[in-house]
């Protein structure tokens, strides 16, 4: 089997492990610390890492249900998946994860969702017209095969940046945008002389959404200047798996250092 074969199989699964590690253990912990810090944001980031790992996970039907036009169809409903319900999930899960006095408003939720679903739809438009080929990437037990972005010279080059700029914004300016909404809140918790060590997970989680949205930076960069070659998309595969360990640290560390009421 060869590197782009293996990337293609398994650094998704494992990456689609991690999170559904993590599920568990915001399950497990989640029974006794959501009394306090409520069973809303438990809850939604428990189904918010259950989505990510189904995103990961099924980043082989991409190549294994055939050529042309089945890779770009997967590819296009994945991203729309990651672009439009993850990010946005994960954002409302962190505005009830990190709690305030009145809560999370309905209309930033509604807000979130709604700009997201749009640059979805924007998303799968550019990219079901930058693909019109796919390309074998191993053929062995199974053929394999992937997309191929933009091999029409013809295509204006406003179109790669489009396909570029939506995954900048969602799902990376999601993930930034939980990154400093979780910093804010890190930086005016008045509750740390008694949970105190909720600061430190929120420094952990802070820290594995900024991998996650880093990688995928990356990986972009690396596309564009390396042409789409499958093998580079091991860059954010990579990058959510060490995100995972960074975020089930989070999930772990107790609200105190003296948990024995909250084992």
């Amino acid at each position: 089997m060869n590197m782009e074969a293996a990337i293609t199989i398994f650094l998704p699964i494992l990456s689609g492990l991690t999170y559904f590690l993590m599920a568990l253990e915001v399950r497990r912990t989640g029974k006794y610390r959501a009394l306090m810090f409520g069973e809303i944001g438990f809850r939604k980031l428990e189904f918010a890492f259950i989505l990510f790992g189904i995103y990961f996970i099924t980043r082989p039907l991409q190549n294994i249900l055939g050529p042309y036009p089945m890779p770009i169809v997967i590819n296009s409903l994945r991203q729309f998946f990651l672009m439009g319900i993850i990010a946005p999930s994960i954002l409302t899960a962190i505005f009830h994860w990190v709690p305030t006095p009145s809560g999370a408003p309905r209309s930033s939720k509604f807000a979130a969702f709604a700009a997201a679903i749009l640059i979805g739809l924007i998303f799968v438009l550019v990219n079901t017209m930058s693909s019109n080929s796919s390309k074998i990437v191993y053929d062995g037990f199974i053929t394999m095969h992937d997309a191929v972005w933009f091999s029409d010279k013809t295509l204006p080059i406003q179109l790669m940046a489009i396909h570029l700029i939506c995954q900048l914004v969602s799902p990376v300016g999601f993930f930034i945008l939980s990154m400093a909404y979780i910093k804010h809140r890190r930086h005016n918790y008045q509750l740390s002389n008694v949970y105190n060590l909720m600061t430190l997970k929120w420094k952990y989680l802070e820290t594995s959404l900024l991998i996650l949205a880093a990688s995928f930076v990356t990986a972009g960069i690396a596309a564009v200047f390396g042409r789409y070659y499958t093998y580079l998309w091991s860059i954010y595969f990579v990058g959510a798996i060490v995100s995972g360990f960074f975020g089930l640290k989070s999930i772990k560390i107790p609200p105190r250092s003296l948990p024995s009421d909250l084992a």
